[in-house]
């Protein structure tokens, strides 16, 4: 078997977070574990517009218009699903706010001056169902269309844009070179080393989609 291929697919699934080194350790074994978990029960089929990853928290309209954007971006559904399933706390809501206070809302938390340039605000945003938010979840993601190519790119475009098509070894923010942004996120620095990398911020983002595709929340 070939290791490094192995640790490229699980990647591109988003269930792996590691380096790609041909090194099978415990990021490894977990995310295989995870693949299988998913596998035991009704695999998600690409054909199958009732099968997603969160599908059973949403409306069927919901799961439609997810389908209908991630063929616009070129991206697996579940993965959209698994970020809009961290940004919402699980809860698919239009109007939640964020806990920290930042003033974002919403489906992938679109902050006031984010909402301001696609035209709204978070007030009307919040005010929204959540399948007609998702007008505005294919707005914000449009400039992405073709350029995302795993669950990494996808929550990047949501969290720090520059980290799109990075490896997972990059530098998003350090306790030095960004003290306020670090201390925002300190949560996501798995090794508390001071430096949160691309690989730390989706390990959470994995974990949503290994949950999501469990039988009980695919839909």
């Amino acid at each position: 078997m070939d290791l490094h291929q192995l640790q490229r697919d699980l990647k591109d699934l988003g269930l792996y977070t590691g380096l790609v080194d041909g090194v099978w350790g415990s990021k490894s074994q977990s995310a295989y574990e995870s693949l299988l978990g998913s596998a035991k029960g009704n695999p998600v089929r690409e054909d199958d517009p009732d099968s997603i990853a969160w599908g059973a928290r949403v409306s069927a309209e919901f799961r439609r218009r997810v389908r209908d954007i991630s063929r616009f971006l070129a991206i697996h559904p579940n993965w959209l699903m698994a970020c809009m399933a961290f940004e919402s706390g699980r809860s698919f809501r239009s109007d939640i706010i964020n806990g920290a206070g930042s003033g974002a809302v919403g489906l992938i938390q679109f902050m006031p001056a984010t909402a301001k340039g696609l035209g709204t605000t978070t007030a009307a945003l919040s005010a929204m169902l959540p399948e007609d938010q998702l007008d505005y979840v294919q707005r914000y993601f449009a400039p992405y269309a073709g350029r995302l190519k795993n669950l990494g790119d996808v929550y990047m475009a949501i969290l720090w844009p520059n980290g799109v098509g990075r490896s997972d070894d990059f530098a998003l923010w350090s306790r030095d070179n960004r003290p306020v942004t670090y201390r925002q996120n300190a949560g996501l620095d798995a090794d508390k080393d001071g430096v949160i990398t691309r690989g730390e911020a989706l390990g959470k983002i994995s974990a949503l989609l290994a949950e999501g595709l469990r039988p009980s929340n695919r839909g």
